[in-house]
């Protein structure tokens, strides 16, 4: 920083320039050309305390050689001629008038010391702000790397370590104008801290995203609703030739509404290693439309409707290794699934073995392992998983109309999915994906026969949508589009998970 004052001394037509060296206010002489001076840079204080006490001692001398020579001027008048009393009287009048230009350069110095005691005050907070600027740099050079990104664009409140510092336009009260004018909050919103894993995977269908911390709940209640909607035209019966058919024609229309209300926990047992338990509560609707063609056309239409409890649920989910930059994040998890809903088995039939009521279980015992993992790539998170269902074989033992339903052993299934994860920012993020199941045929025992289904495709593809309410809350929304013939057309999955 430098400030230019002229003096305007007429003793010396010179100017002084100031300037800040090591933390010390110093002033630099520069006289014109024809002025034959010896020029130095000294300290201002200095500088200035100098010339007064040289000033202070010029003006000493002129008023004792002024008071000599008025006590000399009777004597010579009495014995001297006119001509001397006139050159006395011109010098007692040239000394008056030195002593009120000396008069006046003091005015000016004292001017001049005031005006350097402000500058003097201004470099002092400015010393204090750099060094408030330097503190606060060494801690955030002491912080991890992560940190710095965090106080990007968070602003610099006034009065605080790394608030902006606008040098002096070349007066005291414009510097202060400037002080004054800087902002004493942040400006703007403040950029993301470094956008972690978890916030761009809070989109992502439950199970894949990251793990619980230790010691932390995750309540994580959630309602989804799945509508399924078949027609099929069945005929029964032999084709003579094309066009002529002998037997019966059904055909069939089927539309089933489900919506469950789940109840789910996380609780972190470490970093690394999570419980979780599920609790599905069920409500099914399901209109079926049946119209045979035979002598006369028969329409039946079967309206059902259920509530009861699902199948209960319980999994462990362990991390196997350290995110590391770039390298996955592998997670292994284990599933059992209960029976404690309604099986299929155990709703009531008519004497003609049509189902009178709905399941809401699948009514056997169930493990499932699975492997997903997490990859981050900037500005995603790349996710996937497989895992694989082993439904557990037992006897029925049911008589279903006229027939004796013996050993079932329900189809395992192979399950899998990818996709990947993006937050728009620190509140909004999405998903897309897609998940696919293959289902092994269920053979079943019938008297003395067993018969076997066919093996099913389930594929959908997955969006989905979370937004942060808060630090604790989050709100998800997650669409499932069935894209094969035994796929749900529609699922819609509403999450509000609390951590605490």
């Amino acid at each position: 920083m430098k400030s230019i004052l002229a003096s305007p001394c007429s003793a010396f037509a010179a100017i002084a320039i100031f300037s800040v060296i090591g933390g010390t206010a110093h002033a630099t002489i520069v006289a014109p050309d024809d002025m034959k001076a010896v020029i130095e840079i000294v300290p201002v204080q200095s500088f200035w305390d100098r010339e007064a006490a040289e000033l202070d001692q010029s003006l000493s001398e002129l008023v004792a050689t002024d008071a000599d020579k008025r006590t000399d001027i009777p004597g010579a008048a009495s014995g001297s001629n006119a001509e001397e009393i006139t050159s006395s009287e011109d010098a007692v009048a040239q000394s008056t008038d030195v002593g009120s230009q000396l008069q006046s350069i003091r005015r000016e110095l004292a001017d001049q010391k005031r005006l350097i005691a402000e500058q003097r005050s201004l470099i002092e907070a400015q010393n204090e702000k750099i060094r408030q600027l330097e503190m606060g740099n060494a801690l955030v050079q002491a912080e991890a790397p992560w940190k710095l990104s965090e106080m990007r664009g968070a602003g610099m409140a006034q009065g605080q370590s790394g608030s902006p510092v606008s040098a002096p336009s070349g007066s005291t009260e414009s510097a202060a104008d400037e002080v004054s004018m800087l902002p004493d909050a942040p400006v703007g919103e403040a950029p993301p801290a470094a956008q972690n894993i978890e916030q761009k995977v809070e989109a992502v269908p439950e199970g894949q995203g990251v793990l619980t911390p230790r010691g932390q709940f995750v309540l994580d209640p959630s309602f989804e609703y799945t509508r399924s909607s078949t027609n099929r035209l069945v005929f029964r019966g032999i084709e003579l030739i094309p066009g002529i058919q002998i037997g019966a024609i059904e055909a069939s229309d089927a539309d089933r509404d489900t919506l469950i209300g789940t109840f789910a926990m996380r609780y972190g047992l470490t970093n690394r290693l999570e419980v979780e338990g599920r609790i599905p509560l069920l409500y099914r609707k399901d209109r079926i439309q049946v119209v045979q063609q035979r002598e006369d056309q028969i329409v039946r239409e079967i309206g059902l409707k259920e509530t009861d409890i699902g199948d209960a649920e319980f999994a462990l989910r362990y991390q196997l290794n350290q995110p590391k930059g770039q390298n996955p994040i592998w997670v292994a998890g284990l599933r059992v699934k209960t029976d404690t809903g309604k099986s299929p088995y155990e709703i009531p039939f008519d004497e003609f073995g049509v189902a009178t009521g709905l399941a809401t279980g699948s009514g056997f015992w169930g493990v499932q392992p699975s492997m997903s993992f997490l990859l981050p790539s900037d500005p995603v998170v790349l996710y996937g998983g497989l895992g694989y269902l082993w439904n557990i074989k037992r006897d029925v033992n049911r008589v279903v109309g006229d027939v004796l339903i013996g050993e079932v052993d329900p189809g395992d299934a192979i399950n899998a999915n990818v996709g990947f994860g993006f937050a728009l920012n620190p509140r909004f993020s999405f998903s897309l994906g897609y998940r696919h199941n293959y289902i092994f045929s269920t053979s079943t025992e019938l008297g003395d026969t067993v018969q076997r289904s066919n093996d099913i495709q389930v594929g959908s593809f997955n969006f989905g949508m979370s937004y942060r309410l808060s630090e604790r809350q989050a709100l998800n929304l997650g669409f499932a589009f069935g894209v094969t013939e035994d796929a749900p057309d529609v699922g819609i999955t509403l999450r509000m998970p609390f951590r605490f």
